[in-house]
């Protein structure tokens, strides 16, 4: 089954970033539909988890940050001959055990939830959308607000691929009442406006015209869409 690689999702012209947040959103519904998969950037949970790397002390720290090592980690090997992995599946089989190793070492901590958090991305990426569903479940049940909203947003993004539109539209809303550090109201708000864009452009552009007049990439994000919608 095809599915969005790391290196297209990085270059996504949808990306956005918005104060200490920094996401990314897939071009059209259809993409969903198409490529059978969520491929979340990674590179959220590495910002937000930087601070981690000055505390590796901690063993429960330590073993996530050498997760979240090998999953930025190129395949094909590293022009600077750090840690690289010759295959996609090998870097995946390896990844999947050192965040399955975290998530039950450490059953009932932030790490546990994170590495839950990006086994769900991993299977996303892989095209295994019905495990996907399950991690990022637990994730967003379990895990901290910051976290827990990565989770929902991904399963927001899963139940629209699927047709699951209200599961979908009531996640996002939600997310935009409850805004955090990783998850902006105006990054759930233009999210909802994509996905309703083609069947429901009028709420689409009610969502999105107050945010025309912000400054930086969310008005520009909001312009563009506006101007996308159907009349």
């Amino acid at each position: 089954m095809a599915r969005i690689t790391r290196k297209e999702l990085k270059s996504d012209k949808f990306a956005l970033e918005v104060e200490h947040t920094v996401t990314f959103f897939e071009e059209h519904q259809k993409e969903f539909m198409r490529y059978g998969a969520v491929a979340l950037a990674v590179a959220v949970l590495a910002v937000g988890y930087s601070f981690y790397s000055r505390h590796q002390h901690a063993l429960r720290e330590s073993a996530l940050y050498t997760a979240i090592q090998a999953q930025e980690a190129p395949v094909g090997g590293s022009p600077g001959g750090g840690l690289s992995f010759p295959t996609q599946e090998a870097k995946d089989q390896q990844t999947t055990k050192l965040f399955t190793d975290v998530k039950t070492k450490y059953s009932g901590s932030d790490e546990a939830d994170i590495a839950e958090y990006y086994l769900g991305s991993i299977r996303a990426d892989q095209g295994k959308l019905a495990e996907a569903e399950k991690n990022y479940l637990e994730a967003a049940q379990k895990g901290d607000a910051k976290y827990s909203s990565l989770a929902k947003l991904a399963l927001a993004q899963i139940y629209f691929a699927d047709g699951r539109t209200d599961q979908g539209e009531k996640m996002l809303r939600d997310l935009i009442a409850n805004p955090t550090i990783f998850v902006s109201s105006e990054q759930a708000t233009i999210t909802l406006a994509r996905f309703l864009a083609q069947k429901k452009p009028a709420e689409a552009r009610k969502l999105v015209q107050p945010l025309m007049t912000r400054p930086g990439p969310v008005g520009q994000m909001a312009i563009a869409l506006n101007n996308q919608l159907p009349q």
